[in-house]
């Protein structure tokens, strides 16, 4: 069996793009497009990994990631944040809250597979 990622991202172009990079490197990638039952989806799938965009429909990146962090089966959960808002106050928060890993968006092929690589070695 591979590593699994769920990628918790709205933009369809954004997920192709990530699950091409990742599928070629030997990910398992499945894919949820909106906040509100999101939680649900990854205690359900448990993945090795989790992409979560910050803005998405229903509820924000963030309170899925204080939620994930708050649980028993999901606090260690390695989850690499995106974000079209790159702003300090941005990575400051999520560092805040939890996230393993925070990226900006436009990212680079290169960038999202050293990124998972290196959160699921560590």
């Amino acid at each position: 069996m591979g590593k699994s990622v769920l990628v918790i991202e709205d933009e369809p172009n954004i997920i192709e793009a990530i699950s091409f990079i990742l599928s070629r490197d030997g990910w398992r990638v499945a894919s949820h497009s909106n906040g509100v039952d999101a939680v649900a989806v990854v205690e359900h799938r448990k993945p090795d990994l989790v992409i979560l965009d910050v803005m998405l429909p229903g509820r924000s990146g963030y309170d899925i990631l204080r939620e994930l962090r708050a649980k028993e089966g999901t606090g260690q959960l390695p989850v690499l944040m995106l974000t079209a808002r790159g702003q300090t106050k941005d990575r400051a928060l999520a560092e805040e809250i939890g996230a393993s890993r925070f990226m900006s968006k436009p990212f680079s092929n290169a960038e999202v597979l050293e990124a998972v690589n290196a959160l699921i070695a560590s």
